[in-house]
């Protein structure tokens, strides 16, 4: 039997009959797409908006969060590792419109995905997210931002709000360590600006990794090249999964910021 091809994202990976490809949440069945794990929440909670963090979207106000297992991306300082780095976690089953039912019922208004990678989950949130939509609740999507330009926009259509990540400004340092794209993830962030999405960037600051200022410039530049008026997160990273280092030091970070801010009005520091 011939391999499916996932084209979610960057990877393509190929599925061989009874395989799954690198986030582990799809498989191949009797030449089928197979989704074993569609609906399943392994995390959920109500918190502040500032948590996702988005600082300029409804702030103040809390929003129902819900989270899936699997990861496209292998970041081996993954702060969320134990459900993003283990398929198997175990989660609650939910229908979309069961799940929509029940964050209306909140009279909240609004919905994030996040915790893990909602993007690797496209036909369950894509499908949460229609209903939202009718429902006049806004979708918040806390992403990696890997995937390919077609799942992106069809997704961001229907996003009110999206954190994206950038994680550093190098395609080497993104293929071999983390597994993902930058060229992908560049692509996502300037579709969702194109479209109208309120987006706000995150960029963890990893020892050793990411902390020079030629790559944070790169990283601020890009951002600046698209409006001076996004808001940009800056967050220290703590040792975590695979990362033993110390963690960024918080002069570091409120060094970056201050220098951020030479070229981008709305800079923000976190985990310090």
């Amino acid at each position: 039997m011939a391999c499916l091809v996932c084209s979610n994202c960057p990877h393509r990976c190929r599925l061989e009959e009874g395989k799954s490809g690198l986030c582990s949440v799809r498989e191949a069945r009797g030449g089928e797409l197979f989704l074993p794990r569609y609906g399943s929440i392994t995390a959920s909670g109500l918190d502040k908006i500032e948590k996702k963090p988005l600082a300029h979207f409804h702030p103040g106000s809390l929003i129902p969060s819900f989270g899936f297992a699997g990861c496209n991306l292998r970041c081996p300082f993954c702060q969320n590792w134990r459900i993003s780095q283990n398929p198997q976690c175990p989660g609650e089953y939910y229908e979309p419109g069961e799940l929509i039912r029940a964050v209306s019922k909140t009279g909240f208004g609004q919905i994030a995905y996040t915790y893990s990678e909602p993007l690797v989950h496209p036909e369950f949130v894509a499908e949460c997210m229609e209903l939202a939509h009718k429902e006049n609740i806004a979708n918040v999507l806390v992403t990696n931002g890997c995937c390919s330009k077609e799942l992106g926009r069809e997704l961001l259509r229907l996003t009110a709000a999206a954190n994206i990540d950038l994680k550093c400004f190098s395609q080497e340092k993104y293929r071999n360590i983390l597994g993902g794209d930058l060229a992908a993830v560049l692509d996502f962030i300037e579709t969702a600006f194109s479209l109208g999405t309120h987006i706000e960037i995150t960029t963890l600051i990893v020892t050793g990794f990411n902390d020079t200022i030629e790559e944070f410039d790169l990283c601020v530049d890009f951002i600046a090249g698209l409006s001076p008026n996004i808001p940009l997160h800056i967050t220290a990273y703590h040792p975590a999964y695979r990362y033993d280092r110390e963690a960024a030091q918080a002069e570091l970070i409120q060094s970056f910021a201050q220098r951020a801010r030479e070229k981008l009005s709305r800079v923000h520091t976190g985990n310090i």
